[in-house]
């Protein structure tokens, strides 16, 4: 009998379908929003999905290459070498094929790239709730009684996020979600090579690709030194895969800050002096902590405090939730960093949302809740949040937007 971590990509996306299709619906809903708010501004949403803030940044990237960048009045300097390379080169190809702008590719990129992002959660998802006992349903196509529709719920989850417009936009958060998403796959399942090259791409992606780094190197090593639950063992396979996949995994990452360093003249630690010029940084989440104490110097601004105080806790809380459950250790690891880069950062406060999008473990508890009761109650609960994250969503793009 077919393992249900050898399955066929073929069977695989089969059992993701209802995901997929959810998602889709979501994402449309949200697009709709979108446009009908902005018309009613005399906005343009094909603008604000493709050309305005980090996304036109990709584009001159795509378009001229690195070494363009912006000296502000205070002296601050931004560099488009702060931006990984992965996006820029995608959008590129796209247009090479298709004679689309780079703006519109990264568009083409970013809805290709979401949708294999929510199949890669759904993956992780099902693999993680499916019971041994329930393996022979999986094989029949009763994904419901299985960890199928935990992940159908984990796919919707991710999809309402009150941000989750951004996995609609020419940003390079759905490409990194996807490229994590099934390198977790692949190290839960015992694929090392394919976890270490799809970890690769992930740090030519984004800066925090070092979660992913991280999670297939803890993935490789502990089952060596420890025997936990957590801990995918790992299937048979010979030591040099492992080694190998650990071997691959940094090699994007090491090799785009390298580059950088060499770049700029400043050698290994050049690109801290780039993102230096964004005000970016790692303080172990100082500066975040004084901005939300600032906020309770006056009432108004006192219930931003209290909301920002309310997210981090429940980020905290779903964090803790997810080890009591026994979430494998990559999985933990991978959050983690995530978390951590996200929240000790010193950048610009209001992107925390945003960074900690990747983050879809933090979800798998929320998906596991809305699993066990009837489907209309989940679905209902589901769609009602849909709603208000569309309405948000079109609010957030024509205000103050993604930053």
């Amino acid at each position: 009998m077919t393992d249900l971590a050898t399955r066929p990509a073929p069977l695989l996306l089969s059992r993701a379908a209802p995901a997929l299709l959810g998602y889709a619906a979501v994402r449309a809903l949200g697009l709709v929003a979108l446009a009908v708010w902005s018309a009613a501004r005399d906005k343009s949403a094909h603008t604000l999905l493709s050309a305005r803030w980090d996304s036109l940044w990709y584009v001159r990237v795509a378009d001229l290459g690195y070494g363009y960048e912006v000296r502000l009045p205070n002296g601050d300097v931004h560099s488009n070498l702060a931006f990984f390379p992965l996006l820029p080169w995608l959008e590129r190809a796209v247009s090479a094929v298709t004679s689309l702008s780079y703006a519109d590719a990264g568009l083409v990129v970013s809805t290709l790239a979401s949708l294999t992002a929510a199949w890669g959660i759904f993956a992780v998802a099902d693999h993680v709730y499916a019971e041994k006992k329930a393996r022979s349903a999986a094989l029949e196509g009763r994904w419901w009684e299985t960890g199928g529709r935990v992940g159908v719920c984990a796919v919707l989850v991710w999809a309402v996020l009150p941000v989750g417009i951004v996995q609609s936009m020419a940003y390079s958060e759905s490409l990194f979600t996807a490229l994590a998403a099934w390198a977790l796959y692949a190290v839960l399942t015992g694929r090392w090579v394919a976890a270490g090259t799809l970890a690769a791409f992930a740090g030519l992606t984004r800066p925090v690709g070092l979660a992913v780094v991280a999670a297939v190197w803890v993935a490789a090593l502990a089952p060596s030194f420890v025997r936990d639950r957590r801990v995918p063992e790992p299937n048979g396979a010979p030591a040099w895969r492992r080694a190998l996949g650990m071997l691959l995994a940094p090699v994007g990452a090491a090799g785009y800050v390298l580059w950088v360093g060499h770049r700029t003249g400043k050698g290994p630690l050049g690109y801290l002096d780039v993102q230096a010029g964004w005000r970016n940084g790692f303080d172990g989440g100082y500066a975040f902590a004084r901005f939300v104490a600032d906020k309770f110097t006056s009432f108004p601004s006192a219930l931003a405090g209290v909301g920002l105080v309310v997210g981090v806790g429940l980020v905290v809380w779903l964090y803790v939730v997810g080890v009591r459950q026994g979430q494998p250790l990559p999985l933990l690891v991978y959050t983690g960093v995530v978390v951590a880069l996200a929240l000790c950062a010193s950048s610009y406060f209001g992107s925390k949302p945003r960074l900690l999008m990747p983050a879809f473990p933090l979800l798998l508890p929320l998906a596991r809740a809305l699993a066990t009761p009837r489907t209309t109650r989940s679905a209902s609960a589901l769609g009602a949040v849909a709603v208000a994250s569309a309405l948000y969503g079109a609010f957030w793009l024509n205000g103050s937007g993604p930053p």
